[in-house]
């Protein structure tokens, strides 16, 4: 056998031994656990598995950006829901859900480095804009401020145009012109 041909068989060997310890894992857990449910635990798996599976079809379709993007994010959803299984995470579900937002914005980054080998623009101002609008609805969610969403988007909306704008402009910046010079604009 050739050398590739041994590294195919090792790398199917070592993912299908890697996915039995996986669920072999979660058994133990699930046999153990007297703090969470089942069902949480399962569903916190089932993020965990859509995030490796994505991350399979990353690696082998030339590790498409798209599938990098969505193996972080179901990873992070999934160790995320384990916390919260294992109630180690101090609030319920009703006030996190702004987490996913932030989930979103961190998926970006590793995405937009796969996709350019650096941090580009493109995938920079929407990982941010979700970080700030999942650091902002949590601010609501968690009750930090005396009065609500609504009532804030009832009375800054003007601000939020403002950001909206802001983002736009800071995506348009980091295009690139690619069209090439057009030599009849130069002449006088």
């Amino acid at each position: 056998m050739d050398r590739i041909t041994t590294r195919k068989i090792t790398a199917r060997i070592v993912f299908i031994i890697g996915f039995l310890l996986m669920f072999l894992g979660s058994a133990f857990l699930l046999g153990t656990l007297e703090v969470a449910t089942r069902f949480s635990v399962l569903r916190a798996f089932f993020f965990v598995i859509i995030g490796v599976l994505f991350a399979f079809f990353a690696i082998k379709l030339n590790k498409r950006s798209i599938y990098l993007f969505f193996a972080t994010f179901f990873l992070l959803v999934g160790f995320f829901l384990f916390l919260f299984a294992l109630h180690i995470i101090p609030f319920s579900f009703s006030q996190g859900w702004p987490l996913l937002s932030v989930f979103a914005g961190l998926a970006l980054l590793p995405a937009g480095w796969h996709r350019f080998g650096s941090f580009r623009s493109r995938y920079v101002v929407p990982s941010v804009a979700f970080l700030l609008l999942g650091c902002a609805l949590m601010v609501f969610s968690f009750r930090m401020v005396p009065f609500s969403f609504k009532h804030f988007v009832i009375s800054w909306w003007p601000l939020l145009v403002v950001l909206i704008g802001l983002t736009l402009v800071l995506l348009s910046l980091g295009t690139k012109n690619n069209a090439p010079p057009n030599p009849e604009a130069s002449k006088p």
